[in-house]
């Protein structure tokens, strides 16, 4: 399976000294079950730097950004720029999904488990610019990519869990508290999912899945809100 990483390159505006830390960025842990002859590792260690990396520009940038915000405020907000939703769409905006290493049957795989891969090699990608290019190179690029969507997120208040949020609007839309209750149950034990639905009193409004019972409540609160504004 080839990548052009130099179209990679170029979409992301940024020219790599050693372009092997790009390709070891894209590549996931799954591929190189099929392909041991593939020379570099997958990409865990590079998200492990990356993290810490993204955290740090973030933290950084709001810091400067917002000097009259507590921070419990930043803290919310930077949770919600830095989540693997939201890395998943910017991983999604800069073509990083063309470019990643898969094996056949991660290729398949949608919903969750894509935008988990795609936040993970997202941070990867972080940790492979700031080892090749350095620290202004990765910060300007998590500002051009990640903090120009700090005041989208607070406007919407995005910064709110779900949960918490589709709680503030029932009770001042309707002036009731949303339940949550686990419609079924599938999978092995090892790795179950959930459906769950969130009702306001007996009216079911939205449902939501996960691997988690409180995974599944947060989806359901988010499909919530899509109907409850």
């Amino acid at each position: 399976m080839s990548r052009d990483f130099d179209a990679f390159q170029k979409q992301l505006g940024i020219t790599f000294h050693n372009v092997d830390f790009l390709k070891e960025a894209c590549t996931h842990r799954s591929y190189l079950n099929e392909n041991q002859d593939w020379p570099f590792s997958h990409n865990e260690r590079l998200e492990f730097l990356g993290d810490a990396v993204l955290e740090l520009v973030i933290t950084e940038a709001l810091f400067k950004a917002y000097p009259d915000d507590d921070e419990g405020h930043l803290t919310s907000v930077r949770a919600a720029l830095v989540n693997y939703i939201s890395l998943a769409q910017v991983a999604r905006d800069v073509s990083l999904g063309e470019y990643i290493l898969l094996s056949k049957g991660e290729e398949k795989d949608t919903g969750r488990a894509r935008e988990v891969i795609l936040a993970n090699a997202f941070e990867a990608l972080l940790g492979a610019i700031y080892l090749d290019r350095g620290y202004e190179v990765v910060a300007e690029f998590i500002r051009d990519n990640v903090f120009i969507h700090t005041q989208e997120i607070i406007d919407k208040q995005l910064f709110k869990d779900a949960k918490s949020l589709l709680q503030e609007r029932a009770q001042e839309k309707f002036k009731t508290t949303p339940s949550y209750q686990v419609l079924s149950e599938s999978g092995p034990d090892h790795h179950k999912e959930f459906l769950v639905g969130v009702f306001f009193k007996d009216k079911k409004i939205a449902e939501g899945k996960g691997y988690s019972k409180q995974e599944a409540e947060v989806e359901a609160a988010k499909n919530a809100l899509e109907d409850v504004k």
